[in-house]
């Protein structure tokens, strides 16, 4: 990688104009996934996580796939801004998965009663980092990406297309490609309202 933590983090943001049109290997995005697999920390060392790398035909694929379902879910309503974010993802290169292995959870939640509650927040939390593990990486890369939730309208045919076991869950999806169009700037809002320090 050639940025450090601070400009990986500062830079990375939503790029909704990518293409197919990548530099970048499927064995350095291979690498990047399982970095963030094995690396990204989970509650009590879960490990619950789950991802699926899409590219090409698949890629394509889980695009038609979530254009149809939302298509069905709108029914006569005006499908115009839906179907250009559509295509606006199905142009990029490729798109990753993140699912949480429930049965992972529900043996937590056996295992340490006192905390069952809390442990399918812990999983969220966990596939947050992983989420944005990935973004970061794959910015450092040169690379554009969006995080997106269309579950869990598509997470049937998901499972069902790319024989994804029952017991995962599906979170997030992040496709990504060759950025095409700049982004424009971010507005924050002030930092004192939002930290506070004690000592």
């Amino acid at each position: 990688m050639t940025k450090d933590f601070y400009t990986a983090i500062k830079e990375r943001r939503s790029y909704y104009g990518i293409n197919k049109e990548v530099q970048v290997s499927d064995d350095k995005i291979k690498d990047i996934v399982e970095f963030a697999v094995k690396y990204t920390p989970s509650a009590f060392n879960s490990q619950s996580a789950r991802l699926v790398v899409l590219t090409g035909e698949a890629h394509d694929k889980l695009w038609d796939i979530t254009t149809e379902t939302l298509r069905k879910a709108v029914g006569e309503g005006d499908f115009t801004g839906t179907q250009q974010k559509m295509d606006s993802f199905k142009s990029g290169y490729g798109t990753v998965l993140f699912f949480e292995d429930m049965a992972v959870v529900k043996s937590l939640q056996e295992q340490f009663a006192l905390y069952a509650d809390n442990f399918p927040i812990w999983s969220q939390q966990a596939s947050g980092m992983h989420q944005l593990v990935v973004w970061t990486a794959l910015e450092t890369e040169g690379l554009g990406a969006t995080l997106q939730h269309y579950n869990p309208l598509i997470d049937d045919e998901v499972k069902n297309e790319w024989n994804i076991p029952s017991n995962w869950k599906l979170i997030a999806q992040i496709p990504f490609g060759n950025p095409t169009a700049p982004v424009g700037e971010k507005e924050f809002q002030p930092l004192e309202d939002r930290v506070k320090f004690y000592k």
